[in-house]
């Protein structure tokens, strides 16, 4: 028997032998005690009881994993470095994929530095971290005409600290939908 017949046959079992487990409560007694949390299992006594749910397919899951990091929309960077760091590109690929399957959508890339250096100098080193977001996407696939590039320099800063950590969170690009 393969591992997807075990699973199913053990998903099978599992609501079976949940009902056997459950306490000998009468009808009442239940009806008296137990209320829906809206998904239909009853609650009896703060204990929930109900079937197993349904288990994500692997295309299923990695497609949850695409969501949630594409819910990670800032991109940091090295101290007066514009090189996408490899830790980052698997948020940069989760975007990628989805903006190569929507090719409808647009995104502006921010491009931010911490407050040392001059205005001039903040500006361009934001625009060349906001294009390398850009190019490390164009490499995937995504059209050029999907991005939108911005440099804010310094002039938008996450934290205000004045410490390594707060000019760590300052020296950044965000993908914004």
């Amino acid at each position: 028997m393969d591992l997807n017949k075990l699973l199913k046959a053990m998903l099978v079992a599992l609501p079976i032998m949940a009902i056997s487990a459950c306490s000998s409560t009468s009808e009442s007694e239940t009806d008296a005690m137990g209320s829906t949390n809206g998904s239909g299992s009853e609650l009896n006594g703060g204990i929930q009881t109900g079937g197993v749910g349904g288990m994500l397919s692997a295309e299923e899951q990695q497609r949850q994993q695409l969501d949630d990091l594409r819910k990670q929309q800032i991109i940091y960077f090295d101290f007066d470095r514009s090189e996408v760091q490899t830790e980052f590109a698997a948020i940069l690929e989760a975007h990628g994929t989805y903006l190569v399957e929507h090719p409808s959508v647009r995104v502006l890339i921010e491009g931010h530095a911490d407050e040392r250096g001059t205005p001039e100098y903040n500006i361009a080193l934001g625009e060349r971290r906001a294009k390398a977001v850009a190019k490390y996407l164009q490499g995937m696939g995504v059209q050029p005409s999907q991005m939108s590039v911005v440099s804010y320099g310094e002039e938008k800063p996450l934290d205000f600290s004045r410490t390594d950590e707060g000019f760590g969170k300052n020296r950044r690009a965000v993908l914004v939908y």
